[in-house]
């Protein structure tokens, strides 16, 4: 009986040596990364859907269920090709470092923030699971959540991408990433005045390449509102046309000593915040 122990113990322990001391990620089963935003290190494809034509509603306000219907201030409809893909995240590391590094990858594309929220602001993360993404692993704690949607520069100004992070009660933490080709032209969309504020405080900087002439009523109006979000911020405005949009903003309630001008002459328009 120990010469036949001897012997398995011989064969088993070659064996093991030969094992990784860690498991790979495996990937689910014809997935792919898509090419707008860099994956993840280390993380693993736990959901893959390719590209098909779809109709897509996405939020642009806090999400929530009252009497029964989901409600939520604003949204983008659109229909056109969609493909996601979730990544599930190594131990140790949280979904928000996910979040922000795909965030700044696509700000450096000049892709345009529309919506952005963080923890309890985006309402109840079982309705963006099952009401926004029909993804229910990506349901989580509330305050363990973020959501960003852009719309590409151009000449991809029809293509609208969403982000959606979360970290469960287990601790798993998730980036879910979708991209939708619209088929129709997606037209004027502005971005709420909190997700202006959210950018400015979070970056430092607010680059809205597309507004390249004389100041619009419509981003006048919301760009008023996001800064008097924070009366204490002041910013310097640059571009062609920046005086007339910092006399624009003034008009609309922006106090003057908050907005100053810079020499910079560039297209488009763009905010800084004054440290």
């Amino acid at each position: 009986m120990k010469s036949a122990v001897r012997r398995f113990s011989a064969f088993l322990l070659p064996l093991c040596l030969s094992l990784p001391t860690t498991l790979q990620a495996v990937d689910v089963a014809g997935s792919r990364d898509l090419d707008i935003v860099p994956r993840p290190l280390d993380t693993e494809i736990v959901d893959y859907r390719a590209p098909a034509e779809q109709e897509r509603t996405y939020p642009l306000g806090s999400i929530r269920k009252i009497s029964g219907q989901v409600r939520y201030d604003g949204q983008v409809l659109a229909r056109g090709q969609l493909q996601s893909v979730t990544y599930e995240l190594p131990p140790g590391h949280t979904s928000n470092d996910a979040f922000e590094a795909a965030r700044q990858a696509l700000q450096a594309r000049s892709a345009e923030l529309l919506f952005w929220c963080q923890a309890r602001d985006c309402g109840e993360s079982s309705l963006w699971a099952n009401q926004v993404f029909g993804n229910a692993r990506l349901y989580g704690a509330d305050e363990r959540q973020a959501y960003l949607l852009l719309r590409l520069a151009e000449p991809e100004q029809d293509t609208l991408v969403a982000l959606y992070a979360i970290t469960r009660g287990n601790r798993r933490a998730y980036l879910h990433v979708e991209q939708l080709a619209a088929q129709a032209p997606l037209g004027d969309l502005l971005p709420t005045a909190a997700t202006l504020m959210r950018q400015l405080r979070s970056s430092g900087s607010l680059e809205l390449a597309r507004l390249k002439g004389d100041p619009q009523d419509n981003w006048v109006m919301a760009l008023a509102r996001g800064l008097n979000l924070d009366s204490s911020l002041r910013v310097t405005l640059a571009g062609a046309h920046a005086e007339a949009w910092r006399e624009a903003l003034i008009a609309k309630g922006v106090r003057a000593a908050r907005l100053e001008v810079a020499e910079a002459q560039k297209p488009g328009l763009r905010l800084e915040v004054i440290r």
